[in-house]
């Protein structure tokens, strides 16, 4: 006989995205179960850049620590490189990820946490693990068979893939966090814009010691430009998994007129070819096919079905921004449902989620795709052309450092798209500028306008919407982040000096709506000092005035003074955002 159980919120899919809901779910005491058809978490490194924000995440997940430990930290990843081989000639270069004097300082002062480079198959089991010790139920070798929804909840039928067992799970709300190839996507008639199949790649991951080539030029990335090879990356690109002996080889083909042999013989022969090197020893771990897309659906929200992550928004690995949508969708949304599926909420603050997040899967898709096009000018410029020999291509790159004007012409030309390439590379504010407009941003507020380039540089502001500022503050225990006020999955109230009625307005409506707000008073040899007055410089309200922050660390509200009645106008701003 088939088991039914109940439960309030049924997450399908257990990567970066399910095990974040997962973990935040479970802090929340959230009755949830994770289904994943898979027999344990990633295999293979997959998703590899991890940003700011992404990290925001985990350092209020408590796991910060633990995640850079494991990973490639940020001053390892920042040197790029393009060359006709690990061993052979080095064409450009270029600072990535925040490095270098140019940019390095605005990643610093944007956050209390910085990049780094983990794979997935270092990164889930760190979420897995928190995820446990949170309590969360996560049960692997579960494959979704049938999703079907009602007024009342969702009904999902799910089979253990080692003893055939059937079970049916009837939940309040769930979450499709299954990936590119969604089943709750397709079964709830989740409708999608944009293309597929728009290029076909072959992951290659492999063990081979190159300390000797990239230990004195460090980064994540290393291009290889060949003759006859005119794909944005080139020959083939080593993503560094451990420096300097463990990478995966990406290798770009054109199925319609070129096919690829798979088999670990031909991989090895093509690796040696790319490095450059025939002596070198390498062992192939693994080999992976994927395909280059450029979707986004149409909503995110179908009823009582949401989807997140992949099965969401597809699109190249440019930018490294796929795992770190993936896991910010999650933040978004499990305070959310935490907070309708336990009466604290009304069912009309889930639209926020669509609502927010979607037009950041806009951004990302769109953004993904135009790197890519951006960085597939870089070996045009050099004068790789498809199809073409090897005498012609080593004239070509030849010709690069040539004392000529057609020499000249050409370093142009590569300088030129170099720096287009560092909306790739350095887009700061497309990875941490999301700004909101939805049910639950309280306001109409102008944002600021931007003075440099919006997608190039982050722009903080406490407009209602954007994500909370942060500044560093003293505090007898040491410093904190102001973005640290906001834990534990509740609310904020942030003020100042002359801001107590603020604070007290928090703590009474905590009593009053059994929702937890939690009040802080930032400046001036206050509790939080603001000893360099960085936070009195980037709050943009007066020291009396406040800021309602929401669990995900956007700004719901702000009143830039002290008002005549804080207590109503607190309460107004919270019950309209719960949709109470």
């Amino acid at each position: 006989m088939t088991t039914t159980i109940e439960t309030d919120v049924l997450v399908v899919g257990a990567g970066p995205c399910g095990l974040t809901m997962s973990a935040l779910l479970a802090r929340r005491n959230i009755a949830a179960v994770t289904v994943t058809q898979y027999p344990g978490t990633a295999h293979t490194p997959r998703a590899h850049i991890t940003n700011q924000r992404a990290m925001e995440v985990f350092r209020d997940l408590g796991i910060e620590d633990e995640v850079r430990a494991q990973s490639i930290p940020s001053e390892l990843m920042g040197q790029n490189v393009w060359a006709t081989g690990f061993a052979g000639t080095e064409l450009a270069r270029a600072h990535a990820w925040g490095s270098g004097e140019r940019r390095a300082a605005d990643y610093a002062c944007a956050s209390p946490t910085s990049m780094c480079n983990i794979g997935q198959h270092t990164l889930e089991p760190i979420l897995l693990k928190r995820a446990c010790e949170l309590g969360a139920d996560i049960r692997f070798n579960t494959q979704l068979i049938e999703i079907s929804q009602d007024e009342d909840g969702v009904d999902a039928l799910v089979r253990d893939r080692v003893t055939g067992e059937e079970t049916r799970i009837r939940a309040k709300y769930a979450v499709g966090a299954d990936g590119g190839r969604s089943t709750v996507a397709e079964q709830i008639g989740f409708e999608f814009d944009g293309e597929t199949g728009l290029g076909s790649a072959v992951n290659v991951w492999l063990e081979a010691d190159l300390t000797q080539y990239r230990a004195e030029r460090p980064g994540a990335l290393f291009f290889v430009i060949q003759p006859g090879r005119d794909f944005w990356l080139g020959s083939g690109t080593f993503i560094t998994v451990e420096p300097w002996r463990e990478w995966v080889l990406i290798v770009m083909y054109d199925p319609a007129v070129e096919e690829i042999d798979k088999s670990e013989e031909a991989m090895k022969e093509r690796a040696r070819k790319i490095i450059g090197d025939d002596d070198v020893e390498i062992t192939i771990k693994n080999i992976s096919e994927w395909q280059m897309n450029h979707v986004v659906a149409r909503e995110y929200r179908k009823g009582r079905v949401f989807i997140a992550g992949d099965a969401a928004h597809r699109h190249p690995p440019a930018n490294g921004l796929g795992s770190n949508t993936s896991v910010q969708d999650a933040s978004n949304l499990a305070w959310k449902l935490a907070l309708v599926v336990s009466g604290q909420a009304g069912d009309g603050l889930l639209d926020s989620y669509s609502q927010e997040r979607r037009p950041v899967g806009k951004q990302v898709v769109d953004r993904a795709m135009k790197s890519v096009a951006q960085l597939g000018e870089l070996t045009q410029a050099m004068g790789i052309e498809a199809g073409q020999d090897a005498e012609a291509g080593d004239a070509a790159l030849a010709e690069l450092f040539g004392d000529t004007p057609e020499g000249s012409a050409k370093r142009d030309r590569v300088h030129e798209v170099l720096q287009g390439a560092d909306y790739q590379f350095n887009a700061h504010g497309v990875e941490l500028g999301q700004r909101y407009r939805s049910c639950a941003v309280i306001g109409d507020e102008p944002f600021p306008a931007y003075d440099r380039d919006p997608e190039l540089y982050y722009h903080p502001t406490s407009t209602p919407g954007a994500v909370l500022p942060h500044a560093w503050l003293e505090t007898p225990d040491g410093p904190v982040s102001t973005l640290d006020l906001v834990r534990n999955g509740d609310f904020a109230v942030i003020t100042g000096i002359g801001g107590e009625s603020w604070a007290e307005a928090a703590r009474r409506l905590s009593a009053e709506l059994g929702v937890t707000i939690t009040p802080s008073i930032v400046g001036a040899r206050q509790g939080y000092d603001d000893p360099f007055g960085e936070w009195r410089a980037s709050c943009e309200i007066a020291d009396d005035g406040v800021l309602l922050v929401r669990p995900d660390r956007h700004v719901a509200w702000r009143a830039a003074s002290l008002s005549e009645s804080p207590l109503a106008d607190l309460r107004a701003a919270v019950t309209t955002l719960l949709d109470r």
